[in-house]
């Protein structure tokens, strides 16, 4: 009976020891670095720029919001609070139909971030990790624009362009030679490329002298090719460009809107630049 009665008193003990050792681990403060998806070292090349999306706001320092303009990419831009938000080191963009900004008189709200005047990017590789969540008429894309030069004689590089619901994403070169002059199978400008549609991935353009090879998570795509031709404006490359992210919805080439998708969000972990080791060409 005395036996009984000590292992009663015994397990009555353990239960009040860990229950107190539980109201303390929940009681702990949040972790900061949770969320944080560290950049792991890539053999043969340095990080000179990033930004892991893990403070409570924007960086401005590095990041300035997109202008609304007269495209279709950025018919519906707006720097709304609400197209925006960070959480859980994650860079959320947003597109809404336009129910709560009466004095904005646009159907549809995006968000849209770029470096414009902030950063350029010459010679390197950028790697976006994201997750593109889907709708009828959604188009989230990460692109660059030359720091000079009007479209599309500068050049444009899409690293990532998704439409609606498609498990693919469309990585593309634009000049004018693509454009004005219409050759697009020599070299051929354009890939697409499998994406695991629920989950994150990856999106990168390694950016040389004479050549820009896109990848999607870490699966080589294609490669663009500077070539000896005659014709005007086929690499306008290797030169200043700022990079672009953005929520889109509609427009000729992605097609109308389905508002009972909407709201939509693109989901940003983070962004990396990185240049190429001198013994590593």
């Amino acid at each position: 009976m005395k036996t009984n009665y000590f292992i009663l008193i015994l397990l009555t003990i353990i239960t009040l020891l860990v229950s107190c050792s539980s109201s303390k681990d929940n009681n702990k403060p949040e972790d900061k670095n949770k969320y944080e998806d560290k950049p792991k070292p890539i053999k043969g090349w340095t990080m000179m720029w990033n930004d892991e999306f893990n403070n409570n706001k924007l960086d401005d320092t590095k990041w300035s919001k997109i202008d609304r303009g007269s495209s279709d990419w950025n018919n519906y831009m707006s720097k709304a609070d609400t197209c925006y938000e960070i959480k859980n080191g994650k860079l959320i963009l947003k597109g809404f139909k336009n129910n709560f900004l009466p004095e904005d008189k646009a159907k549809y709200l995006t968000g849209g971030i770029c470096t414009k005047n902030k950063k350029t990017f010459t010679h390197g590789k950028i790697i976006i990790k994201a997750k593109l969540n889907p709708a009828q008429g959604a188009w989230p894309a990460f692109w660059m624009l030359p720091e000079k030069g009007k479209w599309p004689d500068g050049g444009e590089i899409d690293i990532m362009e998704r439409l609606n619901y498609e498990n693919s994403v469309y990585q593309t070169v634009h000049s004018y030679y693509t454009v004005k002059l219409g050759i697009k199978n020599n070299p051929p400008h354009s890939k697409k490329s499998i994406i695991k549609t629920n989950d994150f991935n990856t999106y990168s353009v390694e950016i040389y002298e004479d050549k820009l090879v896109f990848n999607v998570n870490d699966i080589y795509s294609f490669t663009y090719n500077k070539i000896e031709t005659n014709k005007k404006g086929q690499f306008p490359f290797g030169k200043p460009f700022y990079l672009l992210l953005d929520m889109q919805l509609g427009g000729k080439w992605v097609g109308s809107i389905n508002d009972s998708d909407l709201p939509v969000e693109m989901e940003i972990d983070w962004v990396r630049f990185y240049t190429k080791n001198k013994n590593n060409k």
